[in-house]
């Protein structure tokens, strides 16, 4: 096996000599002192900064950008300057006038980069470089230096600017012409570019001056339509794009003209009155800054305002016309620049100017949307074949649409943007959840009050005390603009206040439908063991939070913030992710993706994690790794207690404080919980979204072994009840068969993990081209591995584990594979971080005669070397010709490892049959996808008077054209140039299995699509990072 090892071949350019450590300390201090002007402390701090962390930078060179050391030392430079800019600032006491004074664009700038580029290799230099900054600036510096919020706020603001240039475009454009291609002297005399970057202008200073702290899509999205309204009414006609007495786009009120707000509010699924409050900002704003007198638009007498109903609106006399139009645009130029100067943020004004260089690597879109990280945050990316209604756009049919009864938007159909995504989930909250009370039902009371004791007080009071941890007023953490204290803190207070409610009335109304269910399952109401265990409802209101955040889709709360404020693991949140899916009936299907985004998440890295309180059960399933466990100090800490929680927020109620009973017995190490809720053997992906009430999340056991019973949608078994779920992990389990709570649970799981890797391996094996055999041996290691080699996961990410078996296999199966291209491809996986091959946890204390000690991260390459293969050589032998077949009936019992096997688990299975995905891939040569028909459109399309049984989703292959004729276009395209009248035939197709992100990326994208071993790089053993 010695002789399958890859080589790392070391690129003359990858060390930095000796001789060539002056040079760069003096490149480093020109860009300083000539690049940015720095003053001599900023210049001080950041050359230290930058010694101490320069042999980083020598050791990685190859693994940052291009691996060409001239681009590493530019992005290094860049990674220091921005560490120094936001953590120096927030440990001085006081900063000196004119000091500190640049920002992330001067920084790109000056090191010629692009903002894509910058976010896309920052996560490499804070892995590595974490431990200089910890004793630089503390251990809280990852959180003071912001780079996940601030990579987030630029995508969102990338996403935003799209859409804001969208309607711009079609409110005051003509239709030929194209405001991207002027030049910058057009610009100049163009009064359209003018009014467009005032807009946008007024935009931001919305966000600096009227939003609060959290900064939250949906917020930024009526803040954006707001100016909008502000643009409709003050540019003069002449200029307008839209006829306003189009009734397929604009409401008429009676006889008062149109109403503009319901107008932007139906095409953009807005509340009218959160609209409506956003404008009284947006007219203070203008009446403040601008020193702008407002007047009543129903006094004032102006072509812009003919035919639009005037009540509630505000008029700005002269606003966009010369010279004032060039005094507004100084002085809110001056106001952002005053705003940020000391923040080293990014200047969001080059989002409007798309030649900037700082957008230069590839599309505005492309780009934000693939940033490293990020890519994981949007999978609520709408399904291609979701359509959505454009704002203004031209329409196509004369016949007009209607949106719940209201004439609007246009019947022009595109495809649903994560804008437009986040203002539809943001309306199913407004419709759904926010109506409810916000106490108890009396159904629900019913439950509280039948336990052994009335637990109402102590469940109420929790709520109260875990949603203010999750949703802090700005007491608590004031992170605000200078000069708008006051109005950002009254912001921050409202919006977390309407948050909490919006996660309160989410929980009740979830936590009632777990107790009915509970209930008709034991048949009675006494739900003592469930209602009064603390770990349970502090998961229910984590995922509650969970869900609002992500509805709103903010950038300073992300995910896990709500597992840190809760004291809860991400262990213990896997647990109710799938039954709240379950007993949520209305929950969208783009929140229903992200749930299953986070199973996702945690299953492959995060419960792997120090201090993930998987490890407390892992103990009492497999007591032979308690030895390994312990020693690297994985074991989850006790729960922080209600009363520790609620002293820290300070929070004070009514009530007398009362902890419940379980809630110290929870705290205990040996008792975090128990065996996991939902999560089982079943053939479905983690990833895949629960669109329907009759799915396996539904019919399944989440307490059936695996080995009793693999095929769990099919079991005719009654569930088992939902309180067992957090039971003592040493409990004998109530579905019987000998196991503890614990050994059932780690079996469920680790038949999750083997799911999760069979899609996964399935997908590398497509791109790969590799024959079903080879697939076979790398799932059969891969389950070898997590069984007999448990040890080998932990604090590491299963795609490392995975990428190690392909190449393993392929070296012990003679096949010529290179990790070169194995990397190749895994970047076009949707899942895809760099940091997965480019950091690899690694104890050097378990690593044989390297005279290394203590651990570190390492390239995938070297952990293959010293820790994978010295690990796994015994199992990759058993694979070998010479060795036993990948048939499961020759795998040696998993009862001979040292590590020993948790009783009653199975023995390796052959690769599993992977469920369809929706939508699914149904050519091999063709983007051609199917998706079932959803249960609630079945009785419309079976009705007597249905016209046809067949709806074609998206653009019609011609103008007006019937569904049949779509149907047999797409056939002829299908079957090439025959011309064949009947059904589609897929049979004989190999069809591979998608995922939702992966569809997304193939439809939009429409890049890294080329599998072919001909699109594979040169082989050679040197990894390309």
């Amino acid at each position: 096996m010695e002789e399958s090892k890859p080589l790392v071949a070391t690129p003359g350019n990858s060390q930095i000599n000796r001789s060539d450590s002056d040079a760069v300390e003096a490149r480093f201090t020109d860009l300083c002192k000539s690049g940015l002007s720095l003053l001599e402390n900023t210049y001080n701090d950041a050359m230290k900064l930058f010694k101490q962390t320069k042999h980083l930078l020598s050791a990685n060179v190859s693994t940052i950008g291009n691996g060409a050391l001239e681009e590493a030392e530019r992005f290094w430079f860049a990674f220091v300057l921005y560490s120094i800019k936001r953590l120096s600032e927030k440990t001085a006491e006081s900063v000196q006038p004119g000091d500190n004074k640049f920002t992330l664009c001067q920084i790109l700038r000056a090191a010629k980069l692009n903002i894509v580029d910058f976010f896309k290799e920052l996560p490499q230099f804070v892995v590595k470089a974490g431990p200089v900054l910890s004793n630089m600036y503390g251990e809280d510096w990852e959180n003071r230096l912001e780079a996940n919020e601030l990579q987030t706020n630029f995508v969102h603001l990338s996403l935003l600017s799209k859409s804001y240039k969208r309607a711009f475009r079609e409110l005051f454009l003509s239709s030929d012409a194209n405001i991207d291609k002027n030049s910058d002297a057009d610009d100049d005399a163009d009064p359209v570019s003018e009014y467009r970057r005032f807009g946008w202008l007024l935009f931001l200073a919305l966000r600096i001056h009227a939003f609060s702290r959290f900064k939250d899509l949906v917020t930024c999205t009526n803040g954006f339509v707001s100016v909008l309204v502000v643009l409709i009414i003050h540019v003069p006609i002449r200029f307008r794009n839209f006829n306003i007495h189009d009734s397929l786009r604009f409401v008429r009120k009676g006889d008062k003209g149109v109403d503009l707000l319901a107008s932007l509010c139906n095409m953009y699924d807005a509340s009218e009155d959160d609209l409506r409050k956003m404008m009284e900002k947006a007219n203070n704003l203008i009446e403040d800054i601008l020193k702008k007198k407002p007047c009543v638009a129903s006094e004032c007498k102006t072509e812009t305002l003919e035919n639009i109903d005037t009540d509630g609106l505000i008029y700005f006399e002269g606003l966009l016309e010369e010279p004032s139009l060039s005094s507004c645009l100084n002085i809110l130029e001056k106001d952002y620049d005053d705003a940020i100067r000391n923040k080293g943020e990014l200047d969001e004004r080059v989002l409007i100017n798309e030649d900037d260089s700082l957008l230069a690597s590839g599309s505005s879109s492309g780009g934000a949307v693939n940033v490293t990280g990020v890519k994981r945050k949007f999978d609520s990316i709408a399904s291609p074949t979701k359509t959505i209604s454009t704002p203004l756009s031209p329409h196509r049919s004369p016949t007009a649409s209607h949106a719940n009864g209201i004439p609007g938007a246009s019947n022009s159909r595109m495809a649903a943007t994560p804008v437009t995504t986040a203002m539809t989930t943001a309306k199913w909250l407004r419709t759904y959840i926010s109506p409810l009370p916000s106490k108890p039902s009396a159904e629900l009371q019913r439950f509280l009050s039948s336990c052994d004791r009335d637990v109402t007080n102590d469940v109420t009071r929790r709520a109260q005390i875990i949603l203010e941890a999750i949703f802090p007023s700005s007491a608590l953490s004031e992170r605000c603009v200078d000069g708008s204290l006051q109005s950002t803190n009254l912001m921050d207070n409202i919006w977390a206040e309407q948050r909490r409610l919006e996660a309160l009335k989410l929980y009740y109304r979830v936590l009632e439908a777990m107790c009915t269910a509970e209930a008709q399952l034991l048949h009675a109401t006494n739900l003592t063991s469930l209602l009064t265990n603390e770990r349970f409802h502090r998961c229910m209101l984590a995922c509650s939070a969970e869900l609002v955040l992500a509805t709103h889709k903010t950038v300073t709360m992300l995910f896990p913030a709500v597992l840190e404020r809760t004291g809860i693991t991400a262990f213990d949140l896997s647990k109710v992710i799938e039954s709240f899916i379950r007993h949520e009936v209305s929950l969208p299907r783009e929140l229903r993706r992200h749930l299953n985004s986070l199973e996702e998440r945690l299953l492959e890295s995060m419960v792997w994690e120090k201090g993930s309180s998987m490890y407390n059960f892992l103990i009492v399933a497999r007591p032979a790794l308690s030895a390994e466990i312990n020693r690297l100090g994985l074991l989850a800490e006790p729960m922080p207690s209600l009363d520790a929680i609620a002293m820290h927020i300070n929070f004070s109620s009514g009530g007398p404080s009362t902890s419940s009973p379980s809630q110290k017995h929870e705290t205990s190490p040996g008792h975090v919980g128990s065996s996991i809720l939902g999560q089982n053997g079943d053939t479905r992906s983690p990833k895949r979204p629960c669109t329907d009430l009759r799915s396996v999340l539904v019919e399944r056991n989440p307490f059936t072994s695996p080995v009793k019973d693999r095929l769990l949608a099919l079991s005719n078994k009654a569930k088992a009840p939902l309180q067992s779920a957090f039971a003592s992990p040493t409990r004998p389990n109530p579905g019987g068969g000998g196991e503890t709570c614990a050994e059932t649970g780690i079996n469920i799981f680790f038949g999750k993990i083997n799911k999760l890797a069979a899609v996964r391996i399935n997908g590398m094996v497509e791109r790969l081209q590799l024959s079903q055999q080879i697939r076979e041996s790398v799932y059969c290691l891969f389950q070898q591995i997590l069984s007999q080699q448990t040890s080998l996961f932990f604090n590491r990410h299963i795609d490392q584990i995975i990428l190690c078996c392909f190449y393993g296999v392929a070296k012990i199966s003679q096949l010529s594979l290179t990790f070169r291209e194995i990397i190749y491809n895994y970047r076009k996986q949707p899942q895809c971080k760099p940091q997965v091959f480019r950091s690899v946890f690694v104890d050097w204390s378990t690593a044989r005669h390297n005279g290394k000690t203590g651990q570190d991260h390492v390239d995938i390459i070297t952990f293959y070397n010293e820790i994978f293969i010295p690990t796994v050589k015994p199992l990759l032998v058993e694979l070998g010709p010479s060795g036993t077949s990948t048939r499961t009936t020759r795998i040696p019992d998993a009862n001979n490892s040292n590590e020993g096997q948790c009783p009653g688990s199975p023995k390796v299975a052959p690769f599993p049959s992977l469920p369809d995905m929706s939508p699914k891939k149904v050519s091999a040569t063709h983007n051609v996808y199917v998706s079932p028909l959803r249960t609630s459109k079945m009785d419309a399309l079976i009705s007597h008077n249905s016209k046809s049984l067949y709806a074609c989703v998206g653009e019609s292959t011609h103008a007006y054209q019937s569904p049949s004729k779509d149907l047999t276009a797409i056939n002829n395209r299908l079957n090439g140039t025959r011309n064949v009248r009947g059904t589609l035939n897929f049979d004989g197709i190999d069809v591979g299995l998608v995922s939702d992100s992966m569809v997304a990326n193939s439809l939009y994208l429409q890049n890294g699509s080329c599998v072919s071993s001909s699109c594979a790089p040169p082989k050679s053993e040197q990894l390309d990072c």
